[in-house]
């Protein structure tokens, strides 16, 4: 909701999850009030966390690994509707994890993502594209090449 006009600032850690065929792991929201869509694993930051924090705690929470994300590989602002229903200003770090291979595991959603998290995938980049649900961010294909090139 807004005030005003005034959209919340909302700082934001997101992971480019890539395993060794170069895929990247997606979430698939299914929220009441939209169609679904894919995103990255990530979320806001607590009070008082950094981004790199705010990447290893969400990698935990969401995907079941504990490791450091390494260093931020992007960054954007964007605006969007959050899942409950406020707009909102986001300043969106990335930061590019690799693994051979990864099993995703739950457990650690918060309620909030099990209502509205049903499904993950690992994806070809080559799939974005055509992908028939809407994945964010839109240029993800090319966030991820350019971050390969990236120390």
């Amino acid at each position: 909701m807004t005030t005003l006009g005034i959209k919340a600032r909302r700082p934001a850690a997101r992971i480019l999850l890539v395993d060794g065929q170069g895929r990247v792991l997606l979430f698939r929201f299914t929220p009441s009030d939209r169609p679904p869509f894919w995103v990255t694993p990530g979320g806001a930051l607590d009070a008082h966390e950094t981004y790199e924090a705010a990447a290893r705690r969400e990698l935990r929470e969401e995907v079941g690994l504990d490791r450091d994300c390494g260093p931020q590989v992007a960054r954007r602002e964007v605006e969007f509707l959050t899942i409950e229903g406020v707009e909102v200003v986001a300043d969106e770090r990335y930061f590019r994890v690799d693994v051979d291979a990864c099993d995703v595991v739950t457990a650690g959603h918060t309620d909030l993502e099990r209502r509205v998290m049903f499904g993950w995938r690992w994806f070809d980049p080559a799939e974005l594209a055509d992908w028939p649900e809407p994945v964010y961010p839109i240029d993800l294909a090319d966030l991820l090449a350019a971050s390969r090139s990236l120390p």
